[in-house]
């Protein structure tokens, strides 16, 4: 049976969904591949028109568009994937998320098990570890940007992604897309509503920053939602500290929360030797000539509380003006932003 991999969200008003999807798809669809098309029947569809077709005449009410294609990822590997686009009355009834993407299975996405060209040197799970941290990162951020922001159109303001199946608290996922740098305490403010008034991520993901602040200013005084934090400062988010970073500059937000992104001591220690296994590994892919290489799997209990312990947060500006926040599927930005808050002062 096969596991699936990390799923994707992304939000979108009704009226969007069908050219979000479309540009997503051509974003996203391996040359020559077939799309399936699931709705009220099943198509077969050899173009990304004609699917696009046949969704556009059959959306709406209680009926989704479910498609499926292979993708490409990086180094020409392809992967099998399902994108639903969901109309709003659904979404009502089972809100699932107006867009979402899964990669069919863990081997296609989320693999464990490399060939690494590890040259000199014994092996070592710390270097094994990060090493499969950097090729599920770079595989991961580039989904994830290429299915909520396929062109410039800005039609998807945030979306996603999660080991699980669920849109949970977006500061709870394993990365997050927001069309606004500026506009990055929306994943606080929308984790923190989510988790106080139980109200579903993907309902409220629409919400403007501003009427999510107000959201979070209707609680009362001291109110308090439990988190997962390893620490006593963490274990907990206010309505107070909600309020004050929502209040901070953004910039000041955004640059603590790339300076509580920088690797500890031991991430640090294995990164040089990582880089240069991919580097090489690259290489000989691409070129066909080096030394050999060695299958290495990377799921075992050391390589897996390697990552949990010293997990790896990136902060990326992209061009479009946006902002990405990532980490490995099997931990959350919780700590991320838990060190960014308690560096600013904000964390009460």
């Amino acid at each position: 049976m096969r596991e699936l991999g990390p799923g994707f969200f992304a939000w979108c008003d009704e009226p969007e969904r069908l050219d979000a999807l479309a540009a997503t798809l051509s974003a996203l669809i391996a040359p020559g591949a077939l799309i399936g098309v699931l709705m009220d029947e099943s198509f077969e569809a050899r173009s990304v028109d004609e699917a696009l077709a046949i969704a556009r005449a059959r959306f709406g009410g209680q009926t989704s568009a479910h498609l499926s294609f292979r993708m490409m990822l990086s180094g020409s590997r392809r992967a099998l994937i399902d994108i639903r686009c969901h109309s709003e009355e659904r979404e009502r009834q089972v809100p699932h998320g107006p867009l979402t993407l899964n990669p069919w299975g863990k081997q296609d996405f989320l693999s464990s098990d490399f060939d690494l060209a590890w040259g000199r040197g014994p092996r070592s799970i710390q270097v094994e570890a990060v090493v499969a941290s950097q090729l599920i990162l770079d595989d991961l951020e580039d989904l994830l940007v290429r299915f909520c922001a396929p062109d410039a159109s800005g039609r998807i303001p945030t979306g996603a992604c999660t080991h699980g199946v669920h849109w949970h608290a977006p500061v709870d996922m394993c990365a997050t897309y927001n069309a606004k740098a500026e506009e990055i305490g929306r994943d606080l403010a929308l984790s923190w509503v989510h988790l106080h008034d139980k109200d579903s991520v993907s309902r409220i993901a629409g919400m403007s920053l501003q009427a999510l602040r107000a959201r979070v200013e209707a609680a009362p005084r001291g109110a308090l939602v439990t988190m997962k934090g390893k620490s006593e400062h963490s274990r907990s988010l206010s309505r107070e500290t909600v309020l004050k970073a929502l209040a901070a500059p953004p910039s000041a937000l955004l640059d603590a929360l790339g300076a509580s992104a920088a690797p500890d001591d031991a991430w640090r220690a294995a990164a040089p030797r990582a880089t240069a296994i991919v580097d090489l590994t690259r290489q000989i892919a691409e070129t066909g000539e080096g030394p050999p290489t060695w299958p290495v799997c990377t799921s075992t209990h050391g390589h897996i509380h390697f990552v949990k312990k010293h997990p790896p947060f990136h902060v990326r500006r992209l061009a479009s003006g946006g902002v990405v926040l990532a980490t490995h599927p099997y931990c959350s930005l919780w700590p991320l932003w838990a060190n960014a808050l308690s560096a600013l002062g904000l964390m009460s």
